[in-house]
């Protein structure tokens, strides 16, 4: 029989202890143990499904397409996308650099960098007669934890893409930087900025 205590990511780092403070989010960060965070589309056909996903299964899943951005993606990301192994082991890296210069669980940080990179609010555009208007509104807690974990990924992206620096020690670094709410981490800053565009547009 085995105990949910004993189940490990990757068989190295355990999930015991971790929690979401922030409550706005908690009920949408799933941090399920699982060994292998790969559900291969378990949840597809449920509403809502990627609530039920593991967090950092959702972060791989965003770093097949990590150089997405805007409608066009110009920057294209179409070289990672189906490689599940390659992904899983930029994480694996990536844990393991977080772990050796942290002290903590690499899962606990992760957790704190999408809580301190979820976006509360945005500014969105809408068509009022023949202007178009700008309006700030409040994010809805499935999307702040979506624009986190894609935010995360295009940092590291953007930080190993023509870099001697590896996909992993970028996602490291960014994680590290979101987690202590640094405006070097580019899904920090991301934040910042929605937020500030939300202000001004209310």
């Amino acid at each position: 029989m085995i105990f949910m205590s004993e189940i490990k990511l990757f068989n190295k780092w355990s999930y015991d202890g971790i929690k979401v403070k922030d409550p706005g989010i908690a009920e949408y960060v799933s941090i399920t143990p699982v060994i292998v965070p790969r559900t291969s589309g378990k949840y597809a056909s449920t509403q809502f499904y990627k609530s039920k996903m593991n967090v950092v299964e959702r972060l791989l899943n965003k770093l097949f397409v990590s150089g997405h951005r805007g409608k066009k993606h110009k920057l294209t990301s179409g070289r990672n996308v189906g490689k599940t192994q390659n992904a899983a082991n930029i994480i694996k890296e990536a844990f393991a650099i977080i772990e050796e210069k942290t002290k903590k669980n690499p899962i606990e940080v992760l957790v704190n960098a999408v809580e301190n990179s979820a976006p509360l609010e945005e500014a969105i555009s809408y068509q009022r007669g023949g202007i178009f208007v700008r309006e700030g509104v409040v994010t809805s807690p499935q999307r702040r934890v979506d624009l986190a974990l894609k935010h995360i990924a295009q940092g590291t992206q953007t930080k190993s893409s023509r870099s001697k620096k590896s996909a992993g020690t970028a996602l490291a670094e960014e994680i590290m930087a979101a987690a202590r709410g640094e405006t070097t981490s580019f899904a920090y800053s991301e934040k910042m900025r929605r937020e500030k565009e939300a202000s001004g547009a209310r």
